[in-house]
């Protein structure tokens, strides 16, 4: 099989045009996967888009190579028995930010703490759009949803430094807007041997733009340019300021020994 030496290799252009809301980010974070699969020259034999449940979940229907929805929360634990019996293939997980954080988020935790080879793309769009704009784990504080009229009353989960506790090899966090940063974070984390994680914070005018006035796709990607710090900028803040910010960058890069390795080792034994 020839390898792939154009981003659209990895596309199913038979399947466009796709199903999400205009505006939506989850087009462009998997045009930068593609994009970062390329660069990398990857087969697409040796590749897998693991979905889950959410607006996220449609992406393994535009790639060119394997594929398969998970239940919702458990598309890693099905991506654990993968990785254990098909070691050499490149496991790409995109999921919500409801697969990673609410009923998802046991899963993601010892994922990480395994250090199992897989590299999660983490679709956070602050809200469950795909069934009607409920604030999920990662929605801000005070923001509007379609369960939080009032404004949510309860502070927002930051999965990006949870994995990275929990003990991944690459963690890091950025916006589609910042589509450089993106495309250069998810082919470091592709390259990471052991748990790699990025998070995407993603617009989604149909319903956290439209509830929280701050309007469609294009005025999305201005709040994002607005509303996001390099993480030493934002460190530079007193703790008022950053209630107005949302941080991003790298957290993490290490090189742990992941668990086949560390497996292998012991049954030597």
């Amino acid at each position: 099989m020839d390898i792939p030496v154009r981003y659209g290799d990895y596309i199913d252009w038979d399947q466009l045009p796709h199903l999400w809301c205009p505006g939506c980010g989850n087009g462009i974070a998997l045009k930068g996967v593609a994009l970062a699969l390329a660069e990398l020259n990857i087969p697409l034999h040796k590749l897998l888009l693991a979905t889950g449940i959410g607006c996220s979940g449609r992406a393994g229907n535009y790639v060119s190579f394997h594929s398969f929805d998970g239940t919702h929360g458990r598309t890693l634990a099905f991506c654990t028995g993968i990785n254990v019996t098909q070691p050499d293939l490149k496991i790409i997980a995109f999921l919500g930010d409801g697969d990673c954080g609410a009923i998802g988020g046991n899963h993601l935790l010892h994922a990480a703490r395994r250090n199992l080879n897989i590299t999660v793309i983490e679709i956070n769009n602050f809200n469950y759009a795909m069934t009607g704009g409920q604030f999920s784990p990662t929605t801000p504080l005070s923001s509007i949803t379609s369960t939080s009229r009032k404004g949510k009353a309860e502070y927002a989960m930051d999965t990006a430094s949870l994995v990275a506790e929990a003990g991944a090899n690459y963690v890091a966090s950025t916006t589609v807007y910042h589509t450089s940063q993106l495309n250069n974070f998810i082919k470091e984390a592709l390259l990471t041997r052991g748990f790699s994680f990025v998070e995407v914070m993603s617009s989604c005018p149909t319903y956290y733009g439209r509830y929280n006035h701050i309007g469609d796709g294009p005025e999305m990607m201005k709040w994002f340019k607005e509303k996001t710090l390099p993480r030493d900028k934002y460190e530079k803040l007193s703790l008022e300021e950053k209630q107005n910010y949302i941080e991003r960058g790298k957290l993490v890069q290490r090189n742990r020994e992941d668990f086949l390795t560390t497996y292998k080792k012991r049954r030597k034994k």
